[in-house]
């Protein structure tokens, strides 16, 4: 059975959801495929860059992508902005004031940390049920409430107007149109996205990402274990009889001393059995809460 992760260097024009479908096909050998897919952070269709795709036992572990830190490069051009706030939108203002460098330095500081943002009307937020980006070509009225987000790192790259390039390090919930928008709108000018490209998903590197191209050359080869996805997790070793308990669902009491707390990545014999939560019990003691536990483990012990 296939289960790893891919992390795809997406193309522009591609869908997070074509992304997905299309490599779940390779792997089906150009089938209609069976496997379950999905992908840790949606890209919009105009972006690039690392998209990871989980296939089979890898999407019960999506979580530890959609919650991760991004990096991102983006362009945006100060000329203009659109509806959308990016190239693929409509005209909604043109601007001609060029700011200077130590201008855009200075605004450049009042947004690293934290700051609340409005995320874009075109997004696949919901409201009453229904996505913003739905509501928003339907020329609907609606608020999206503002959110905290983190911009742990904001440097510039390049600028020659109206262009301004930047290297974005975030948080999860980050839109960064939204915040392309927002350093247009503290200069005065557009903030209209004109490439965007995700260069990091949780830290992973950019050499880890492969093109569509190389993909369907050797599939199998770009295919990341699920165990190298989980290895920055803590993880803890468990022994035969408590590999059994683990792979039931039942807690289980650890050793004296382990009083540590927080998601882990359980082991027994050398095999992922799956994440759980480390827990402080009474005492001295430790409880392990088994979380998402893998199916192939569970026919391994249990059979």
């Amino acid at each position: 059975m296939v289960s790893g992760i891919v992390f795809l260097d997406k193309p522009r024009g591609w869908s997070s959801r074509r992304a997905v479908n299309e490599v779940a096909r390779l792997f089906a050998g150009g089938r209609k495929p069976r496997l379950k897919a999905g992908h840790a952070g949606t890209l919009d269709p105009m972006a690039t860059g690392m998209l990871p795709i989980l296939l089979g036992e890898a999407t019960r572990f999506a979580e530890l992508g959609l919650n991760a830190e991004k990096t991102y490069a983006v362009t945006l051009d100060m000329s203009y902005q659109t509806d959308t706030l990016d190239a693929e939108g409509e005209t909604t203002a043109r601007f001609t004031d060029e700011p200077s460098l130590a201008q855009i330095e200075a605004v450049l500081q009042c947004f690293r940390g934290s700051y609340e943002q409005v995320p874009p009307q075109y997004s696949a937020l919901r409201v009453d049920g229904r996505r913003a980006h739905a509501l928003a070509r339907r020329g609907e009225t609606f608020t999206l409430a503002a959110r905290p987000v983190e911009i742990g790192e904001l440097r510039l790259v390049r600028y020659a107007w109206p262009e301004l390039a930047l290297e974005v390090h975030c948080s999860k919930g980050t839109y960064v149109r939204a915040l392309a928008r927002d350093i247009g709108d503290a200069l005065g000018v557009g903030g209209c996205v004109v490439q965007l490209r995700r260069l990091s998903t949780g830290g992973w590197p950019s050499s880890m990402m492969v093109t569509p191209e190389r993909l369907a050359e050797r599939p199998e080869a770009a295919l990341v274990p699920v165990s190298t996805w989980l290895e920055r997790l803590p993880s803890i070793h468990l022994d035969q009889a408590q590999s059994r308990r683990f792979l039931l669902g039942q807690r289980l009491r650890m050793e004296d001393g382990l009083i540590a707390s927080g998601l882990v990545a359980a082991y027994g014999d050398g095999i992922l059995l799956g994440t759980a939560e480390l827990r402080p019990g009474e005492g001295e003691h430790a409880v392990l809460h088994p979380g998402r536990i893998l199916p192939s483990a569970q026919e391994r012990y249990l059979r």
